[in-house]
């Protein structure tokens, strides 16, 4: 910065009522989220009558904490969420009988393609689990993101003792504040 253009900063900071240290230099700093400040709410999403990609999206951008005002992409400032009623989520179109998973065995020629019927029919919380994986970052802090995730096949879940918040998916980052939560406080 040229001595001109810090004079020039320097008079318009103090112009208005921002004032500097004494070496000149102005006296606001960023703000950056430190993990101190993360604090962290316990959500209860009811996957009953949701459209999978739709549902997984939200829960990842809530896992993320994509709708909260100290979001930093390199901390996971995100929230609990608690997913009841997995099997009962829907697909649209014919992905239920066209749509398959992928995996290998890790031996040659071990692939193994298992039909989406038959992985919702068996374990349909993986299903979301995978569907939900697949929108977060795939490093350290995408897996630490992904262990705040609970989901439960059936109506009971485990952790009633968080006494989780219950929402709505589907307001696209607006039921936060139709469950009295701040998106940034928490």
């Amino acid at each position: 910065m040229t001595r001109r253009r810090k004079a020039a900063t320097m008079r318009y900071l103090c112009g208005h009522g921002i004032q500097g240290p004494e070496d000149g230099q102005p006296g606001m700093k960023t703000y950056s989220t430190k993990a101190s400040d993360i604090q962290r709410n316990w959500y209860l999403v009811d996957a009953d009558g949701q459209v999978l990609g739709r549902l997984a999206s939200e829960v990842a951008a809530l896992l993320r904490g994509k709708w909260k005002r100290n979001y930093v992409p390199h901390l996971d400032v995100g929230d609990h969420i608690v997913v009841i009623n997995a099997s009962r989520v829907l697909l649209t179109g014919r992905k239920l009988e066209t749509k398959q998973h992928f995996r290998h065995t890790g031996f040659h020629g071990g692939v193994k393609w298992t039909p989406l019927s038959k992985d919702m029919a068996r374990r349909p919380e993986e299903v979301l689990r995978k569907t939900v994986w697949g929108m977060l970052p795939h490093t350290r802090l995408g897996r630490a993101m992904l262990r705040k995730l609970k989901v439960y096949a059936g109506k009971e879940h485990l952790h009633a003792a968080q006494s989780p918040i219950a929402m709505t998916p589907g307001h696209h980052g607006h039921y936060l504040e139709s469950v009295g939560a701040k998106s940034g406080d928490s």
